[in-house]
């Protein structure tokens, strides 16, 4: 009799054990799918506050915020208010 000749199992057993399970497989797609589907929209709608951009004053990484450390920074208009609204 003829026996059927098989693969050699260990083959298979280390592509199996090389391969991403197919859960991450399915995450990392529908993560990357969310992603560009957000982006789209993002660039599609454009600018949220378009009053807001960084002063022109900054410079790039640096992290300064162009304040001059003299405590007039804007907040909108708060004036001596507290957190609950009572005067200091």
């Amino acid at each position: 009799m003829d026996e059927p000749r098989q693969s050699s199992p260990a083959t298979g057993a280390v592509l199996r054990r090389l391969a991403p399970p197919p859960a991450l497989c399915g995450f990392l797609l529908l993560l990357t799918l969310m992603f560009g589907i957000s982006y789209a929209v993002g660039s599609g709608v454009g600018p949220v506050a378009p009053g807001m951009h960084g002063t022109s004053g900054t410079a790039t990484g640096t992290g300064d915020t162009g304040d001059s450390g003299t405590g007039d920074s804007d907040t909108g208009d708060m004036g001596d208010m507290d957190m609950h609204g009572g005067a200091n």
